[in-house]
C-alpha cells in the first residue's frame, strides 16, 4: 500500500470522525429542545477495486422507529378525540347542576310536585298559589335555557370543527412543502434531518386532528393517509372543506366535511377517520349533545303532559268562562273519532252550583249520545250547545277546540269516574287540552289516535326531506318525499315514506302503532342509520301542523319541545285560575259542585309526579314505563355517568399518549451519557487518524531525506 493511500485513508477517517462529532454536538446542544429527534451518522467503509480505501458517512438520519411513531400518532388521535368530547360534555353536565345540590335542575322537578302537595292543604292561599306558579315557570324556563345551551355547545363544536379543518389544511400544506425540501436534500446528498424533525412535529399536530398513517417515500419525505387510506400528502396535498351551519337549534342540519385528494377524488372525511379532534367534535355535535337534548325534551314534555292530565281532570273556583284547547294537528272528524266512555260538560254559577249539564257518551263504531239523544261528529256542535241551553258556544278552528260561555257562568269538564272518556289514554279535556296548565307551541305528545284509514288532509305541494347518516356521521342520503295531499290517508303517507325508490324504504321502515296512532321509524341494517328531518313543508288542514311535528319524526323535533313549554298566560296572570278543585258530579241539585276549600285537584297535581308514565325512547335510551321523578333521577344518573365515562376515556387516552410518547422519546431522544461516550470515541478516532497522517508525513520526510 502506498503512502498516498495511507494518507487518503487517514484523511477519510478524520472527515468521518469530524462529521460524527458534529452530529453528536448537535444532539447534545438540543437535549432540551421539545420534539427534537436524535441524529445518527451512518458510517461505512469504502473500497477501490476490492481494496479498502477508508471510510465515509453514508447519510445522516433521524433515530426514528416507525412502530413507535405509529403508536404515538394513534394515541395522539384518540387523545384529541376523547379530550374534546369530555371538555364539551362536561359543559353540558354543568348545565343541569349538581344532582346532590339544592339548586340542580332535577331537584327542581321534585320540588315542583312537592309544592302542589303543600297547596292542597290551603288551596285558597294566594302566596302558596303564587309560589306554585313561580316554581313551575322557573322549571320550564330552566329546561328551555338548558336546551338552548346544549344547542350553543353544538354550535361551538361546529365552529371548532371549521377551525380544525383550516388547521389541518395548513399542516398538510407545510408537510408537503417539507416533502419537497427533504427530497431535494436527498438527491443532492445534503443533511435533511432538520426538515425531517420539523415534519415529524407537524405530523404529531395533524394526528391530534385525525388518525393518520405515515410511510416513507423512496425519494425522501413521507406519504400521509387517513386511517382508511385516503391520501392526504406525499403526491401533493389534499384539501379539506367545511362550511359551518351558523346559528344552531335542535332541528339544524349540518354540511359534510369533504376531503379532496391530490388526484381530485372527493370523499366524505368522516368515512375515512375514526379518531382525532375532528371526529370527537362531530360525535359531540351529532350524538352526545342531541342525545341529552332529546332526553330533556322527553322529560319536559312528560312533566307538562302529566300536569295537564291532572289539571284537565279538575277545575278552578270559580270555573273559567272560556276554555281553549291546544292545536291537535287534526281535523274535527279525526280528532273526535276513537273516543270511548263518558264525559260531562257543565256550566256553574259563581257559587259553584251546576246550571246546565251535557253528558256525552262515546259508543262503539263512533256512536255519540248527548244527554241520551243520538248525535254525531257532524251534529256535535249544535247538539252540545242545545244540551247546555245555549249557554256555551262551541268552536273547532285551526285544529283546536274552544268552549265559551255566552253569559257569566263558568265551564267545567269532568270524565265519568266509572267509565271515563278516553282516547289513547287521555280524557276528553286532556286530549283537546281544554284546561291545560302548560301550553305548548307544538304538539308535545305523538299518540295521535289516528288509524291507517284516517284522512290526513294535507295541503298540496308539501314535501318532507329526510337525511340518513351512517355510524361514522357521514351522510348516506338525503331523500325528499312528496306528501300525498287531499283525501290521502295515513296509509297513503306510510306508502310514500316507505317507497324504496322515492322514499326511505332503502334505509328503514315507518310503521303506525294501531293502538295509539304513534308513528315510528326502524332503521335497516346493523348499525341502523340515523334519521333527521332537513325540511318539512307539509301542512295539515285546518291545523297547519306539519307531518314531522304531528308525529314527532326526528330527534330534533322531539328535542325542540323543551323550548316551547310555558305556563298558560292567563293562569300566570291570575293564580285563582289554577284548577285545584274537583267537580263533584254527584252534588245534589242546588248545592255547590265546586268549592274553594277543595284541594283534591292539587293532590292530583302532586301525585302526577309519581304516576307511571310511558316514556318514548330518546337519546339512546329505550322506551320505558316509569314515574316522572324516577325518570328524572335516571336521567340525572345517565348524564353523570356519561360525563364520568367521558372523563375516564379522556384520562385513559392521555395516559396511553403519555406512555407512547415516553417510549418514543426514550428511543428518539438524546441521552447525554451515550452522546458523551460517542463523543469520546469519535475524538479518539479523529486523533488516531491524525497520528496516522503524522506517521505518513514522517515517512515521506525520511524518504525525501534519503535522496
Amino acid at each position: 500500500m502506498s503512502l498516498t493511500s495511507i494518507m487518503n485513508i487517514a484523511n477519510s477517517g478524520m472527515h468521518a470522525a469530524q462529521t460524527q462529532l458534529r452530529v453528536v454536538s448537535d444532539n447534545v446542544a438540543n437535549v432540551n429542545t421539545p420534539g427534537y429527534v436524535r441524529k445518527i451518522a451512518d458510517q461505512q467503509s469504502t473500497a477501490t477495486q476490492g481494496i479498502g480505501s477508508g471510510v465515509e458517512v453514508a447519510r445522516i438520519r433521524l433515530a426514528t422507529d416507525r412502530f413507535l411513531q405509529a403508536a404515538s400518532l394513534n394515541a395522539g388521535a384518540e387523545a384529541g378525540r376523547q379530550g374534546v368530547r369530555y371538555e364539551l360534555f362536561d359543559r353540558i353536565q354543568t348545565l343541569f347542576g349538581d344532582p346532590s345540590g339544592d339548586n340542580s335542575f332535577f331537584t327542581g322537578v321534585d320540588d315542583l310536585f312537592a309544592a302542589f302537595s303543600s297547596v292542597s292543604e290551603s288551596p285558597t292561599s294566594s302566596p302558596l298559589r303564587q309560589d306554585i306558579l313561580y316554581q313551575a315557570q322557573a322549571l320550564f324556563d330552566q329546561g328551555a335555557a338548558i336546551g338552548k345551551n346544549i344547542q350553543a355547545t353544538r354550535e361551538e363544536a361546529d365552529g371548532r370543527l371549521r377551525t380544525a379543518v383550516d388547521t389541518a389544511n395548513d399542516l398538510l400544506s407545510q408537510i408537503e412543502d417539507l416533502n419537497k425540501t427533504i427530497a431535494a436534500a436527498a438527491a443532492s446528498g445534503d443533511d435533511a434531518t432538520g426538515s425531517q424533525t420539523t415534519q415529524a412535529t407537524l405530523l404529531g399536530q395533524l394526528s391530534q386532528l385525525m388518525d393518520i398513517k405515515v410511510t416513507g417515500r423512496a425519494n425522501g419525505g413521507v406519504m400521509v393517509r387517513t386511517g382508511t387510506g385516503a391520501l392526504l400528502a406525499g403526491q401533493g396535498h389534499a384539501t379539506l372543506a367545511y362550511s359551518p351551519a351558523g346559528s344552531i337549534d335542535a332541528n339544524s342540519a349540518f354540511n359534510e366535511v369533504w376531503v379532496t385528494e391530490p388526484g381530485g377524488q372527493k370523499r366524505a372525511l368522516l368515512d375515512s377517520v375514526a379518531s382525532g379532534e375532528i371526529k370527537g367534535l362531530v360525535e359531540l355535535r351529532d350524538v352526545d349533545a342531541p342525545a341529552a337534548a332529546e332526553r330533556l325534551g322527553e322529560l319536559m314534555a312528560k312533566v307538562a303532559d302529566e300536569l295537564n292530565r291532572a289539571h284537565n281532570a279538575n277545575a278552578s273556583v270559580p270555573a273559567p268562562t272560556s276554555l281553549t284547547g291546544r292545536n291537535t294537528g287534526q281535523s274535527w272528524a279525526t280528532a273526535i273519532a276513537g273516543f270511548t266512555g263518558t264525559t260531562n260538560i257543565v256550566t256553574t254559577n259563581a257559587s259553584g252550583v251546576v246550571q246546565q249539564r251535557a253528558e256525552i257518551v262515546f259508543g262503539a263504531g263512533g256512536a255519540i249520545t248527548i244527554n241520551g239523544g243520538a248525535s254525531s261528529a257532524a251534529n256535535f256542535e249544535a247538539d252540545l250547545e242545545a244540551a247546555l241551553g245555549g249557554q256555551v258556544d262551541f268552536r273547532f278552528q285551526n285544529g283546536a277546540m274552544s268552549l265559551t260561555s255566552t253569559g257569566v257562568n263558568g265551564i267545567a269538564i269532568a270524565d265519568d269516574p266509572n267509565a271515563p272518556a278516553s282516547k289513547v289514554g287521555r280524557g276528553f279535556s286532556h286530549f283537546f287540552g281544554l284546561n291545560d296548565l302548560v301550553s305548548t307551541t307544538q304538539p308535545a305528545f305523538y299518540e295521535t289516535g289516528l288509524s291507517g284509514t284516517s284522512s290526513l288532509g294535507l295541503a298540496a305541494g308539501g314535501a318532507l326531506t329526510l337525511r340518513f347518516t351512517g355510524e361514522s356521521g357521514a351522510r348516506l342520503k338525503d331523500v325528499t318525499i312528496a306528501a300525498p295531499a287531499g283525501a290521502a290517508t295515513v296509509d297513503d303517507l306510510l306508502a310514500a315514506l316507505n317507497n324504496p325508490a322515492t322514499g326511505a324504504g332503502r334505509y328503514g321502515q315507518f310503521s303506525l302503532d294501531a293502538a295509539t296512532g304513534a308513528l315510528t321509524f326502524k332503521g335497516a341494517g346493523a348499525p341502523a342509520p340515523t334519521l333527521s328531518v332537513l325540511n318539512d313543508t307539509t301542512s295539515q288542514s285546518p291545523s297547519g301542523v306539519s307531518v314531522s311535528a304531528l308525529f314527532g319524526i326526528g330527534g330534533g323535533v322531539r328535542a325542540a319541545r323543551t323550548g316551547g313549554l310555558s305556563l298558560r298566560a292567563d293562569i300566570q296572570a291570575d293564580s285563582t285560575k289554577l284548577a285545584l278543585a274537583r267537580l263533584n258530579l254527584g252534588a245534589a241539585a242546588g248545592t255547590p259542585a265546586l268549592t274553594s276549600n277543595d284541594g283534591s285537584g292539587a293532590l292530583a297535581l302532586a301525585d302526577a309526579g309519581k304516576a307511571t308514565v310511558r316514556f318514548d325512547g330518546a337519546g339512546g335510551s329505550v322506551a320505558t314505563s316509569t314515574s316522572i321523578t324516577r325518570y328524572a333521577a335516571d336521567f340525572s344518573g345517565d348524564i353523570g355517568s356519561k360525563a364520568a365515562a367521558a372523563e375516564t376515556r379522556r384520562n385513559s387516552a392521555e395516559a396511553l399518549l403519555t406512555e407512547a410518547q415516553a417510549r418514543q422519546t426514550s428511543h428518539e431522544g438524546v441521552n447525554l451519557d451515550e452522546e458523551l461516550v460517542m463523543m469520546t470515541t469519535y475524538q479518539q478516532a479523529f486523533n488516531a487518524s491524525a497520528r496516522l497522517i503524522q506517521a505518513a508525513k514522517d515517512m515521506y520526510d525520511t524518504l525525501l531525506g534519503m535522496i
